[in-house]
């Protein structure tokens, strides 16, 4: 029903929808009216014909939200967008099935499970980075923005996402055996930002979004942890590593050893299987963070490996008590010992900066260190750091300084035995709060 005149306020309120028709129309703007409905709300419509001349009837707002001159002007702008083609109850109806973060986060990560999205150095996702893009989608992302429309999104969404994250909104306790929670913080921030991103690209790449929201996106700086224990830290881990071994694990407190004399990950450690190591003191990784590589390793701890029992029917240096796996619980050995330290700002890789750092202070170049430490390349000249007798002399150099420090003051005979290098005379003066010069002679050259 039209009443011929302009929809007004006082027109609504005293309408009396009961017997009569539940639409009244406006009779300035053609399509624009307001509909009755039985529970007693009253919404603002516009009806049009669509390019296709197919009848539409969108809803604009509920009368009380909106004025009927908001409702009006709302109409007009609509109005005009059907003029030039467009379809705006299409456009509601697309909306409304519009992909939300959370499906395209399942969606991800599905296709990076099966290895059908591609990652760094254009190859599948590895499954060490899906598992920490996983634990950032459940802790963070999902909580946040899961239920969002990715085509609502905007900068200031995603970045409002990483303010919250900083500031513990999705703090929650860890799984159970971690103790502790995810409480965030800048670094988990700014590295949820980014995985999201990826998502947002990978789903762009694959046609199910138009555009990545995360563009221009400001990140928190990600301040990495640079903490690297002293050389008196060094002495004093040596002395807890052996005052505890009658209450922890021997395997766990051998992998933190190993981990202080190689410079290794974590996860390359617990993993170890016997077949990567070489009679000459190589490892040859199948995989790591950053793909396969060779890695030379010190004698100290090639000693440490080889004096591992081991298991029948094992691949690993360091099996599990039980099944088949390799043993997971060094992280929470070295806890305990850091504790007993009062070390509260160390963690397991800080034993991978200690070794980078101790063959920094014996003079070794960062690109010999980053070829030690099985760096990615980062410029040509890397790519021509080999694994010869010079990379090995370097790292045996550095195992055999961190071995001394470990063992300082042990009593019970078990010290390393002196080590030879193939190489020249090397004389160093050592600084800091260890005094005194450390010779290395040569060994007669290998025919």
């Amino acid at each position: 029903m039209t009443n011929g005149k302009r929809i007004t306020k006082r027109a609504v309120d005293s309408y009396d929808a009961k017997g009569r028709p539940t639409c009244l129309w406006d009779g300035e703007l053609r399509g624009f009216g307001i509909k009755f409905n039985p529970s007693g709300t009253k919404v603002f419509i516009l009806q049009y014909r669509n390019a296709e001349r197919r009848q539409r009837r969108l809803v604009i707002g509920r009368y009380g939200v909106l004025t009927v001159e908001q409702a009006r002007d709302k109409a007009r702008i609509l109005l005009g967008e059907i003029a030039k083609g467009n379809d705006p109850a299409e456009d509601k109806i697309g909306l409304r099935n519009a992909v939300t973060v959370g499906e395209l986060c399942d969606w991800y990560l599905e296709e990076a499970e099966a290895g059908r999205l591609l990652g760094r150095m254009r190859r599948p996702i590895k499954a060490s980075s899906l598992s920490m893009d996983r634990s950032r989608i459940e802790c963070h992302i999902r909580p946040l923005l899961g239920r969002r429309k990715v085509c609502l999104l905007r900068v200031t969404d995603i970045e409002q996402m990483q303010i919250d994250i900083a500031a513990g909104k999705t703090a929650r306790s860890r799984a159970a055996g971690r103790g502790g929670v995810t409480s965030g913080g800048k670094g988990a921030a700014a590295r949820s930002v980014g995985t999201l991103h990826a998502i947002f690209a990978h789903a762009q790449r694959h046609g199910l979004i138009d555009a990545n929201p995360a563009l221009g996106v400001r990140k928190f700086t990600d301040e990495k942890k640079m903490r690297r224990l002293s050389r008196n830290e060094i002495v004093d881990l040596g002395h807890a590593l052996r005052e505890v071994e009658e209450t922890e694990h021997p395997v766990g407190l051998a992998i933190i050893r190993l981990l202080l004399l190689s410079g290794m990950r974590l996860n390359e450690a617990q993993g170890l299987e016997h077949e990567w190591v070489s009679e000459e003191g190589y490892i040859s990784f199948p995989d790591t963070k950053t793909n396969a590589q060779i890695r030379p390793i010190g004698k100290a701890a090639v000693a440490l490996i080889r004096a591992q029992p081991r298991l029948e029917n094992s691949l690993y240096v360091f099996p599990s008590d039980f099944g088949r796996s390799h043993f997971r619980a060094a992280d929470g050995v070295f806890g305990r010992i850091c504790k007993r330290l009062g070390l509260t700002d160390v963690t397991a890789h800080t034993l991978r900066h200690t070794f980078g750092s101790i063959a920094g202070n014996l003079g070794y170049s960062e690109l010999t260190i980053a070829a030690m430490l099985g760096h990615a390349s980062r410029s040509v000249t890397n790519r021509y750091v080999h694994v010869d007798e010079v990379m090995r002399s370097a790292v045996d150099r550095v195992s055999q300084e961190i071995a001394l420090l470990l063992d300082k003051g042990d009593t019970s005979g078990s010290q390393p035995s002196a080590f030879t290098f193939s190489g020249p005379l090397i004389t160093t003066g050592l600084t800091g709060d260890t005094a005194g010069v450390v010779t290395i002679r040569a060994a007669a050259p290998r025919t």
